[in-house]
């Protein structure tokens, strides 16, 4: 499935870039290993920490966007998203999965339009290569399910995207109930889809009727 390509606003909206410090390679890895490192001593002091204080520095390069990603931002949001990356920073991290800790590579679970203009426009990055993420642990279809809910909670979706990863996750054995639970989907909901998207078929099961007993 291909992901929405970047608005050309994107591309072509002049800006005023950030004033980032002429730093080198070598400080910005060696500022990156000092935070990274103190990051870990506190989540290791404070083990009951949120996700949300679990922050680290990754290199850019080793983040790959999904392709199950349900929102699409419009180009005035997408420019406004600029402008406050422009003017405050990057002040909220992204939320990825990590997919092998060998080749150390990651996905994008929430944040990918974030993610979009700090690759493209590397004058938005702080620390030139690195990005602020929370990083999860989680297999595949957790890692799915994770990304819609987080879309879905901010109200704002593809239906057809989300129908097609209904689909996946059929295809994948999860049962009907458990994709309503994971996804936070009520009934009225997947009917919408249904009727929106001809999704009757995936939720033809016993499994499903049942579960709003």
């Amino acid at each position: 499935m291909q992901m929405e390509s970047e608005p050309l606003e994107y591309q072509h909206r002049p800006s005023k870039p950030l004033k980032v410090a002429n730093h080198s390679s070598k400080q910005i890895i060696d500022k990156v290993a000092i935070y990274n490192k103190a990051a870990k001593i506190l989540i290791e002091l404070i083990p009951d920490l949120p996700p949300a204080c679990h922050v680290e520095m990754i290199p850019i390069g080793e983040i790959e966007a999904n392709q199950y990603n349900p929102n699409k931002m419009a180009p005035p949001e997408g420019n406004l998203l600029r402008t406050s990356m422009e003017q405050n920073g990057v002040t909220m991290p992204i939320l990825v999965n990590r997919l092998d800790t060998a080749t150390k590579k990651y996905v994008v679970i929430d944040g990918f339009h974030r993610y979009q203009l700090l690759s493209s426009h590397p004058e938005l990055q702080t620390l030139t290569g690195y990005i602020p993420a929370v990083v999860l642990n989680l297999p595949e279809e957790k890692c799915m399910s994770t990304s819609v809910r987080h879309n879905l909670a901010r109200g704002s979706h593809q239906v057809e995207l989300t129908a097609d990863l209904i689909i996946q996750l059929k295809d994948m054995g999860w049962t009907n109930h458990k994709i309503c639970y994971e996804l936070g989907m009520d009934k009225d909901e997947v009917l919408r889809l249904q009727q929106v998207t001809g999704l009757a078929a995936a939720f033809k099961d016993q499994d499903f009727s049942q579960s709003w007993e």
